[in-house]
């Protein structure tokens, strides 16, 4: 039989051990490839073109990472940055009225859901994501878009899974 306090040691090591690969850490800008960006954290969900001649790579860990990884790879193969999009600022830029659906996609990057609501004209994208620090129940980022592409709504909800 398993000590409790082993088993605890194991799940420690065993999660700080996965969270680099998960967010890219050990991986140095200007110097990491991006053979080795995707050895360690995976095939990306998505790429996108980015400016400059970057290609953006994008890490979903969602639902329950409520992260979005972006590796940034220059025109060269070579890593410019690892970025955590999922933030309350990168959501603040999502304008009703201003911001189009490739616009969200390429700050975002690919929704958790995206269901298309016939009735409603809609296609309404979900982020879950940590909206501020000590409150303790997670929010999803809805993005209600058109069908012509253009955000109509964005607001925070707080996820439903989590209402005791």
């Amino acid at each position: 039989m398993i000590k409790p306090a082993v088993a605890l040691l194991f799940a420690v090591v065993m999660i700080g051990g996965c969270s680099g690969h998960y967010s890219g850490a050990g991986l140095q800008p200007g110097r990491s490839s991006a053979q080795e960006v995707e050895a360690l954290m995976g095939p990306a969900a998505e790429q996108r073109p980015g400016p400059g001649g970057e290609t953006l790579r994008y890490y979903p860990r969602l639902p329950y990472g409520q992260a979005m990884y972006v590796a940034r790879i220059g025109p060269d193969g070579k890593l410019v940055a690892i970025e955590q999009r999922l933030t309350p600022e990168n959501a603040a830029k999502v304008v009703p009225g201003r911001t189009s659906a490739g616009e969200v996609r390429d700050l975002l990057g690919p929704p958790w859901g995206a269901p298309r609501y016939a009735r409603l004209e809609r296609d309404i994208w979900s982020y879950p994501m940590h909206v501020r620090s000590g409150y303790t129940k997670p929010q999803i980022f809805i993005v209600q878009l058109s069908y012509d592409g253009m955000v109509r709504e964005a607001f925070f909800i707080n996820d439903p899974e989590f209402d005791y």
